[in-house]
């Protein structure tokens, strides 16, 4: 990996972040680690590449996420040029995701 963000720090944030092992265990250190209003960015930013990738267009995920259209460009970028996060994650929670429940297209 040559990322410019690797350093200790990094990898022992990243490593507390993977010891966790429920979502209430994400709740509690989630909101220990971050501000509500950052929380609520990263999940709008999720809830972004998701419609993205089900062909949402811009003007319906501004309006259901409340992002700003260089937002939702930023996340697009992302899943077409970046580094696969956002889509190794979105593939594990698709395949996770029980038969038949159905995936809100936009």
């Amino acid at each position: 990996m040559a990322s410019k963000l690797k350093d200790d720090k990094l990898d022992y944030l990243f490593s507390a972040i993977l010891s966790l092992e429920t979502v209430e265990d994400c709740y509690s250190f989630f909101e220990d680690l971050c501000t509500i209003s950052e929380l609520q960015e990263m999940s709008r930013r999720m809830q972004a590449a998701k419609m993205l990738r089900n062909n949402c267009i811009y003007t319906d995920i501004a309006a259901q996420t409340g992002l700003s259209t260089a937002t939702i460009s930023r996340v697009n970028r992302c899943l077409k040029y970046g580094n696969d996060g956002y889509n190794k994650v979105l593939d594990k929670l698709e395949a996770a995701q029980r038969p038949g429940s159905g995936n809100k297209r936009c």
